[in-house]
C-alpha cells in the first residue's frame, strides 16, 4: 500500500513553492516524520516530512516549481525494514544509503534504526514549533525558561518563541527531564523540533541524532565550504529582483540553506551595485575601487580620547517587521497630515471634579484616552470614509468601531484593538486600555488581540511630543496623533488668557478620504473635546 506526498499549505498568500533539495534519496528507507525534502516559497523554506514508514519513490525533481497540492513523491509500505539485515548478509547491503552523508564507521551500522528518527517511544516526546497563526511560517526561539537537564512538569513554560506579530510559551507536554535541541536565538519553521522531554529511563543521547541529518553533513563538509545544489542558486524572489535590476547571482553571496542566495541578499546586492564607490562583496572576497593617495584621509588626523565602543543586537521578529510594514506603508499610499489644536481645559476641569469618585465606582483611573476614544467614534459617525479600507479594487466601510490604541511595550511598539468602542462607556473604555496596556508590557498580547482594527490612536504626548506626523497603521487609511499639553497664551472672546492646549494630528490616506472629509473629522473632535458634554448627548 502506497501513500502519496502532496505540497501541503504553507501560507494563505502562498501558491506554488519550489523543490529546492531532496534530503533522501529514491529507494531509501524513511521513517514517520522524517525529514525527506525541502520546499521553498519566496517568503519561507519548509521541510517536508514523511507521514508514515516505507520506501520513498520521488515523483518531483530538484529544482521543479510545484502548486500547492501537487504530488511530490510516494511512500510504498516495507513492512519491518528493521530486522531485514537479520535475515541475509546481501539486505543489508543497500541501508547505507540511507546516511550516505553521515560518517558511520562501518555500513553494518547504518541500519534503519539509525537513521534519526522522531523519539516517540521510551518515555520520550519530541517537542515541536506549533502552529502559532494562519500567515505565521517561523518563529525564533528567544530564550529557554528551562535549561538543559532540568525535570519539568506538564503543561510548565519551557520555552518563549517570538514571532512577527508575538510573543508565545512553550509548555512541556508531559512531565520528565528536558533536552534542549534548538538554542537562543534560532529561527524555526513551524513543526521544527525544539527538544525532547524524556520519562523514566530514556537515554538523553536521543536526541543528538538529529544533527547528524544529510543537511547538516553536507554544510559540514569541507571546513564549512562544500558547494552543493543550491550554493550561489538564488530563490524565485531573489531571482526576480536580480534579473529587474540586472544583477548577476554570481557575483552575489548567498546566506540562506546551504548558500542559497535569498531575497534579502538579492536587496543588498541591489544597494551595493547602485553604489559603484561602495565597496562589493563578491563571493567572500571584499573588492573596493582603486583610491588614488589624494583620496585617502590624511595620517595626522587627531585621535578621539575616551571610551569608544559599539554594542550590536539581533533585530527580533518583531522590529523587523514593523519596520517592513512602516516602510510598505510609505510607498504604498498617498499619505497626508491635517493638524488642529484642543482646548484641554473642560475635560481637565472635569477629571479634576470626578476623579475620585470615578475611580471609587468603578474601580480605574479617569484617562484622556476615553473622551478622545468616544470623540473620535462619534465623529467616524459623520464621516465613515476616514475609518473605511482599500481591499483590491474595492473600499470597505465598517459600520462599528473598532480603535487600536498603540502601546510601548518592552519589545517594540504594538496596537491592541478595543472591540464596538462606539457602545462602550468611558469606564469601559478606561479598562480595556488597561487591561491592554498590562498584557503588552508582560508581552501576553495574542493576535486576536492586535488584528482587525478600523482606526488608531497614538499618544506621543506621554513621552514628551509636541508636535509629530504619525504613519498609518496598515491597512487602516487614518490615525490620530495626540501631543504633549503645554500652556500657551491664546485669544478667548477678543482677550489673551493661558490655557493648556494640545496639537491633533490626523494622518489619512488622500486616495480614499479627501481634504474636505479629514479636516471636517478633525474640527468634529476637537468640538467634542472643548465640550465633553455632547458626548453625552450625541449631538
Amino acid at each position: 500500500m502506497s501513500l502519496t506526498i502532496k505540497v501541503p499549505p504553507v501560507g494563505e498568500s502562498i501558491t506554488e513553492v519550489t523543490l529546492s533539495a531532496w534530503k533522501k534519496k529514491d529507494g531509501d528507507t524513511v521513517q514517520m516524520d522524517e525529514v525527506i525534502a525541502e520546499l521553498e516559497s519566496d517568503k519561507a523554506t519548509f521541510e517536508l516530512t514523511a507521514e508514515k514508514a516505507g520506501v520513498l519513490k520521488i515523483v518531483a525533481a530538484e529544482g521543479d516549481t510545484l502548486a500547492i497540492g501537487a504530488t511530490v513523491g510516494t511512500i510504498e509500505e516495507s513492512g519491518a525494514p528493521a530486522a531485514a539485515p537479520k535475515e541475509s548478509a546481501p539486505a543489508a547491503q543497500p541501508q547505507p544509503q540511507v546516511v550516505a552523508n553521515a560518517p558511520a564507521p562501518a555500513p553494518v551500522e547504518a541500519t534503519p534504526a539509525a537513521v534519526p528518527a522522531p523519539v516517540t517511544g521510551g518515555g520520550s516526546l519530541q517537542v515541536k514549533v506549533p502552529t502559532v497563526g494562519e500567515s505565521i511560517t517561523e518563529v525564533t526561539l528567544s530564550r529557554w525558561i528551562k535549561k538543559d537537564g532540568d525535570t519539568v512538569a506538564m503543561d510548565e513554560a519551557i520555552a518563549e518563541l517570538e514571532s512577527d506579530k508575538a510573543t508565545f510559551e512553550l509548555t512541556a507536554e508531559k512531565a520528565g527531564t528536558l533536552k534542549t535541541i534548538a538554542k537562543e536565538g534560532d529561527v524555526l519553521p513551524i513543526g521544527a523540533v525544539v527538544c525532547t522531554i524524556e520519562g523514566a529511563g530514556a537515554a538523553a543521547p536521543a536526541a543528538k541524532p538529529v544533527d547528524a541529518s544529510p543537511a547538516s553533513s553536507v554544510a559540514q563538509a569541507s571546513n564549512g565550504k562544500a558547494t552543493t545544489y543550491a550554493s550561489g542558486t538564488p530563490s524565485p524572489a531573489a531571482a526576480k529582483i536580480l534579473a529587474e535590476k540586472g544583477v548577476e547571482a554570481s557575483g552575489v553571496s548567498g546566506t540562506g540553506v546551504a548558500g542559497r542566495i535569498t531575497k534579502a541578499d538579492a536587496i543588498l546586492a541591489e544597494k551595493v551595485s547602485e553604489n559603484p564607490q561602495a565597496p562589493r562583496e563578491i563571493q567572500g572576497t571584499v573588492a573596493a575601487p582603486a583610491a588614488k593617495p589624494a583620496d585617502v584621509a590624511p595620517k595626522a588626523a587627531p585621535a578621539a580620547t575616551g571610551a569608544r565602543s559599539d554594542r550590536r543586537e539581533k533585530m527580533s521578529s518583531l522590529r523587523k517587521t514593523v519596520a517592513k510594514r512602516l516602510v510598505a506603508v510609505k510607498n504604498e499610499t498617498a499619505m497626508l497630515t491635517t493638524f488642529n489644536e484642543v482646548d484641554m481645559s473642560p475635560i481637565m476641569e472635569i477629571r479634576s471634579k470626578y476623579k475620585d469618585k470615578f475611580k471609587e465606582k468603578h474601580g480605574v483611573g479617569l484617562g484622556f484616552m476615553s473622551f478622545f476614544t468616544k470623540a473620535v467614534c462619534e465623529a467616524l459617525k459623520d464621516w465613515p470614509a476616514v475609518g473605511a479600507r482599500i481591499e483590491g479594487e474595492e473600499v470597505v466601510y465598517s459600520n462599528f468601531a473598532d480603535i487600536s490604541i498603540a502601546v510601548s511595550a518592552p519589545k517594540g511598539l504594538v496596537v491592541p484593538v478595543i472591540r464596538n468602542a462606539e457602545s462602550m462607556s468611558l469606564a469601559e473604555i478606561e479598562k480595556a486600555v488597561a487591561a491592554l496596556a498590562v498584557k503588552a508590557r508582560e508581552n501576553k498580547l495574542t493576535l486576536e488581540e492586535m488584528t482587525g482594527g478600523t482606526f488608531t490612536i497614538t499618544n506621543g504626548g506621554v513621552f514628551g511630543s509636541m508636535m509629530s506626523t504619525p504613519i498609518l497603521n496598515s491597512p487602516q487609511s487614518a490615525i490620530l496623533g495626540m501631543h504633549n499639553i503645554i500652556e500657551r497664551p491664546v485669544a478667548v472672546n477678543g482677550q489673551v488668557v493661558i490655557r493648556p492646549m494640545m496639537y491633533l494630528a490626523l494622518s489619512y490616506d488622500h486616495r480614499i478620504i479627501d481634504g474636505r472629509e479629514s479636516v471636517s473629522f478633525l474640527v468634529r473632535v476637537k468640538q467634542l473635546l472643548e465640550d465633553p458634554a455632547r458626548l453625552l448627548l450625541g449631538v
